[in-house]
């Protein structure tokens, strides 16, 4: 975003440097113009002498409204520019000043000005001190504009991070509260057999999902081993009654999405088709390439939503409304999330997210 020099550094990386380089770049080049421009109207090469007082006079004038601009810039507006107007005039008058005393000492060396001849010059000096003025404060305020566009996105980047971490922190306790009390009821039920390799499965479970960062994006294949761990755990509660089938396209096996992204979507399936059917039901995880994006199905041959039913969530307010939300923070607008009852029975839910095979970077 900043102005860039030839290398790799922007120009105003380093303020201090890129001041001096203007400062002395800008004064050189009004000495010379003014150099040339007094020879060429045979002002003799001794015009050079009073041009190389009027350059270091304006070169110190401006050094000293630098250090009084760099306190105005913060201050109100009012304050900024009523005050810088006040010194362009003062530092105007002194410039005109020394610069029709220098002409004035070196080609009428008998007639010095007197009084108001000093601001022979003054029309000319404000105009270059103007806009001078003009030039550091146009700098100044697109350096402090870039600085707060910088930290907009910083902070809008912390916030999604948050947002993302926050929604993706909603899912263990949930889960955990379920499997606890699958693990409550063996034990009371003296099935302390099961309930042992029940804990050792949602260990394993649990130190999986542990090692990514709640806002790491995980690939496909490594979603699908998470889920294969999740329901190992649910097979010890419903044993035939939950069958599950995975097809997962071996192209998109390496595409990244949100981690835990797709393990609310098969509990949803347990929860609502699973559990109130004696038969139980039948889950798939589909995942295939459709051009440059990746589409992913999660459905179940369970009731659906008949009878006017609203949309299956989770009771303690967690579930497709929280993918939603992780979708939207993750991809912005740049996905789909669609769900559809099936007309003899059943639930699907279809994801398709770009196609992304590297991690991507978080902002600085």
């Amino acid at each position: 975003m900043a102005l860039t020099s030839l290398g790799s550094q922007p120009f105003f990386n380093d303020k201090n440097r890129a001041f001096w380089l203007l400062q002395s770049a800008g004064w050189s080049g009004y000495f010379i113009l003014r150099a040339l421009g007094g020879i060429a109207n045979s002002m003799g090469l001794l015009y050079i002498v009073p041009t190389a007082l009027a350059t270091a006079t304006g070169y110190s004038l401006t050094l000293l409204m630098a250090a009084i601009y760099r306190r105005l810039i913060q201050k109100p507006p009012v304050v900024t520019w009523s005050v810088s107007i006040v010194i362009l005039m003062v530092a105007s008058a002194a410039f005109s000043t020394i610069e029709v005393w220098a002409h004035a000492t070196f080609y009428r060396p008998g007639a010095p000005p007197q009084g108001i001849e000093f601001l022979g010059a003054i029309l000319l000096d404000f105009a270059l001190l103007a806009a001078w003025s003009a030039l550091y404060y146009g700098i100044n305020f697109y350096l402090l504009l870039e600085e707060q566009v910088d930290r907009m996105v910083a902070l809008e980047s912390q916030a999604s991070s948050a947002q993302l971490a926050m929604l993706r922190y909603q899912l263990n306790p949930h889960f955990l509260f379920n499997t606890l009390n699958s693990i409550s009821t063996l034990v009371l039920l003296k099935q302390t057999d099961r309930a042992n390799a029940m804990l050792s499965r949602l260990s394993s479970f649990m130190r999986y999902t542990l090692v990514n960062e709640p806002t790491a994006q995980v690939t496909i294949a490594q979603e699908v081993e998470t889920l294969k761990l999740y329901l190992e755990i649910e097979k010890m509660r419903f044993e035939e009654r939950l069958r599950t089938r995975f097809d997962i396209d071996p192209r998109v096996a390496g595409a990244r999405l949100p981690s835990l992204l797709l393990q609310p979507l098969v509990e949803n399936a347990i929860k609502y088709a699973v559990t109130p059917q004696e038969a139980g039901a039948d889950i798939s995880v589909e995942a295939r390439l459709s051009g440059d994006r990746v589409q992913i199905t999660v459905s179940d041959t369970g009731p659906g939503l008949n009878d006017g039913q609203s949309q299956p969530t989770y009771s303690t307010g967690v579930g497709l409304a929280n993918i939603r939300d992780r979708l939207a923070q993750a991809y912005d607008s740049n996905h789909r999330f669609e769900t559809e009852t099936k007309p003899n029975g059943g639930f699907s839910v279809l994801i398709e997210i770009p196609m992304q095979t590297e991690q991507p970077r978080e902002a600085a």
